[in-house]
């Protein structure tokens, strides 16, 4: 489906339930729904060879590198072309991982041109040492041309690591962060670049260091479609991203209890409960592919982690995470939630009370679907607390 306004996928809808084309009317919902969770992003992923490009664009799907569908990494020059991997749970989120610049086949004058700038969103600029001349060089082209860039100091587990074993009980893992960063600063400024922001990542465990503040300067700098793109592709490294989740969740209840109220409209019966169903299935399993409860997502987090699979599903409670969503999985949840039922069927009688019927019908429908999807996500939100915190240990 085109990029339709919602006003005219109503419209859309209304018409076909005017001709009586019950099936086309819940496709066409169905299909919104999916479109307006599949905007692409497109993120470049480049710097000098061996800078851990690769060991990123996996760590950012939340995939470890021996993962099947991992970027190849290795200590030589492994990206020798330009190459996207999409995020294992939203394909419309993709990482391209590009080629080193200044190589034989990518020089730093053709760079941008060799890699087909145009077609990403920003792009991450990364290097395991310091930002040398041909980051800079690209820095520069990539502002020209009217994109974001944001650079990332990889492999910072390595100088913390080299600093303990020489300073060993004065050690200070903060003062030797604050020192890595203001060196790569200090070189960027040295080079022309003003206000240099740096952030200092280890691929291994995104939880640590700067990985959350990258999340949040794209989060805020990217635009609404493409934030949210962003938001639910990203791993759940800390209470925040789930917290954003469900904040986001939250705020587009409003898109789908109008669609309900929409299907309410047809003094069918049964129709409005069927267009309701069709409705939740899809939201929740964005939902849980969102807060990463499907059981792909998991998987690669007892992967990632060490922590076995089965302790991750122990701590889950709700009947929603962990499985496939059916329509009859949907209304078991609603009958755990008081006066759900009643409202489902005091809406199918009052559609045929005269005159008031149908926008009291309306109304009760997006109640309805309100009540349960906030209950729903709710629910969600706490599952995906319980199993990030068991993930920690």
């Amino acid at each position: 489906m085109d990029d339709i306004p919602l006003p005219k996928t109503l419209n859309i809808i209304k018409q076909a339930l005017r001709n009586n084309d019950q099936a086309s009317a819940a496709a066409i919902i169905k299909e919104h729904l999916e479109h307006e969770n599949n905007f692409p992003l497109n993120i470049g992923i480049t710097g000098e060879t061996g800078s851990g490009k690769s060991s990123f664009v996996n760590a950012f799907r939340g995939i470890s590198d021996c993962d099947e569908a991992a970027a190849p990494t290795d200590c030589v020059e492994t990206t020798m072309e330009v190459k996207s991997y999409p995020h294992p749970a939203y394909p419309n989120v993709l990482l391209w991982d590009l080629p080193g610049i200044g190589t034989r086949n990518y020089p730093s004058d053709k760079y941008m041109e060799l890699v087909g700038f145009q077609k990403f969103d920003f792009f991450i600029i990364i290097s395991d040492t310091r930002f040398r001349e041909n980051d800079v060089k690209l820095a520069r082209e990539i502002q020209r041309m009217g994109k974001k860039f944001y650079f990332v100091r990889s492999k910072i587990d390595n100088n913390l690591e080299s600093e303990q074993r020489k300073l060993k009980d004065e050690f200070n893992e903060q003062t030797t962060l604050a020192k890595v960063r203001e060196k790569c600063i200090q070189g960027l400024q040295t080079q022309g670049i003003e206000s240099p922001q740096v952030f200092l990542i280890t691929n291994t465990d995104l939880r640590l260091h700067d990985f959350s503040l990258l999340h949040e300067t794209l989060e805020r700098e990217l635009p609404e479609q493409k934030r949210h793109a962003l938001l639910v592709s990203m791993p759940n490294i800390n209470l925040e991203i789930i917290n954003n989740n469900k904040k986001y969740f939250k705020g587009r209840i409003w898109e789908y209890t109008v669609l309900s109220a929409a299907g309410a409209a047809v003094p069918l019966p049964g129709f409005s409960v069927a267009v309701d169903l069709s409705i939740l299935v899809c939201a929740v399993m964005q939902f849980v592919l969102g807060f990463g409860l499907d059981l792909p997502s998991l998987e690669r987090l007892s992967m990632s982690t060490g922590v076995p699979f089965n302790d991750l599903l122990a701590v889950i409670m709700s009947p929603l995470a962990a499985t496939e969503v059916t329509k009859d999985l949907i209304l078991k949840v609603a009958g755990q939630l008081a006066g759900s039922v009643v409202l489902v069927a005091t809406e199918e009688v009052s559609k045929y009370i005269p005159i008031i019927g149908i926008p009291a019908s309306m109304s009760l429908s997006a109640v309805t679907t309100y009540k349960l999807l906030i209950f729903i996500i709710n629910m969600l939100a706490e599952d995906a607390q319980r199993v990030f915190k068991r993930a920690l240990n």
